[in-house]
């Protein structure tokens, strides 16, 4: 095969070309010819091949392929084909100068890295919009992941281009780094503690986007928005943010609220303080009546006729037909270790409404409701005498 370099400074010398300017014409000519044939290769890959791609993508059902071979995927990776073009034909164009072709290789290499590295962050996102769009995926702390796949690949990368500088073996700029390992931990101490949160939290279903979480170390009460590599971002109720570092999830204790969204039903659990000294035996009118009105089967004996057991029953028939009361789950009226403040009577029940705002208006129905009841039973709360009351006692006794 005849040489390029001297065939086309042949040609320049017969157009009439001066002999001293044949040799520099003939490597610019060809340095030209190899400028067109990258760029004409990028444009057919761009015009015809990207089409063609997306077109067979669009056809099929699945929809994963239609994220990779996105304009945006597919401009990365046309990146690549100049660098790759330059490094195989620059041996034509500088045959004879062997220290600019080196240079000018260990360029178009960097370059290529450098193209390269920027494709793995576009695949990584467009895999991160997959796997958002994926049912099961959706809910898990990929983002986190795939962050820590971006800085290895950086990191490969950029030990790539020094070994490419200074002109030695990768293998043995990785040795040398080796010997500050520990220097490294702690550069990257945060970013490898959130690779190994992120990745039990992720194994053992522990968080996910959207997750209403209480940490109460961190101020922490909200539903988590973003799980990333460093940091943990929760939306409090206030609508402040709080950062968490993703290592402390998996070292330290926080309440995820997501089986209690999942089950479908919200505990209620209050107490009514009631006044000890308003707790005694019923009269026969009252037992009869009480009995009427359904609040026991049948009389019962005297030992067993007190007004708070009749109350109650009546409590546990009012949760029992109250709509927005789950059905299904436990439902209790039970009396606690009295105190010096009263009698607690706990109301114990779950609520078919998860969201906070129903949540509140349900079970303050409740509360309002048997608080208005204890009268009919000759019950009422405990409340600390206040000022006003000692007033009125001193007026009643003068």
């Amino acid at each position: 095969m005849k040489n390029p370099d001297l065939e086309i400074a042949r040609l320049l010398r017969e157009s009439g070309l001066a002999e001293q300017y044949t040799e520099w014409g003939a490597r610019i000519a060809i340095v030209l010819g190899i400028l067109l044939v990258s760029y004409l290769a990028t444009r057919l890959f761009r015009m015809f091949l990207i089409p063609v791609l997306q077109n067979i993508s669009a056809r099929t059902k699945a929809t994963w392929d239609d994220h990779l071979f996105k304009d945006k995927v597919m401009h990365d990776a046309a990146r690549l084909i100049p660098p790759l073009v330059w490094y195989m034909l620059l041996p034509l164009a500088c045959g004879k100068m062997p220290e600019l072709l080196a240079v000018l290789q260990k360029i178009c290499m960097i370059y290529l890295i450098v193209a390269a590295l920027k494709l793995i962050s576009t695949v990584l996102d467009t895999l991160l919009d997959i796997s958002n769009e994926h049912e099961t995926l959706r809910n898990r702390p990929l983002k986190g992941i795939y962050q820590m796949v971006k800085l290895v690949a950086v990191l490969v990368g950029g030990i790539l281009i020094v070994s490419i500088l200074i002109g030695r073996d990768a293998t043995t700029i990785l040795a040398g780094l080796g010997a500050s390992a520990a220097v490294l931990m702690l550069i990257f101490r945060d970013s490898i503690l959130g690779l190994v949160a992120g990745i039990q939290l992720s194994a053992n279903d522990m968080l996910r986007p959207g997750d209403w979480i209480t940490m109460t170390k961190y101020g922490a009460d909200g539903y988590v928005i973003e799980v990333s590599l460093t940091t943990v971002k929760v939306q409090n109720f206030d609508k402040t943010i709080t950062t968490i570092p993703p290592y402390a999830l998996v070292s330290d204790s926080f309440q995820n609220w997501r089986g209690m969204r999942e089950s479908g039903g919200r505990r209620i659990k209050r107490s009514l303080l009631i006044d000890a000294a308003s707790v005694r035996f019923c009269s026969p009118e009252e037992l009869a009546r009480f009995t009427e009105e359904g609040w026991e089967a049948a009389p019962c004996e005297e030992q067993d006729t007190v007004n708070l057991r009749f109350f109650r029953n009546y409590a546990m028939h009012y949760l029992a037909t109250l709509p927005g009361i789950h059905p299904e789950m436990l439902r209790m009226v039970r009396i606690l270790q009295p105190t010096a403040e009263g009698i607690p009577v706990e109301i114990y029940c779950f609520s078919t409404q998860t969201e906070w705002l129903p949540f509140e208006t349900l079970q303050n129905t409740i509360l309002e409701h048997l608080i208005a009841s204890l009268p009919r039973f000759g019950l009422r709360i405990y409340q600390r005498p206040s000022g006003l009351d000692f007033k009125e006692m001193m007026n009643t006794e003068k």
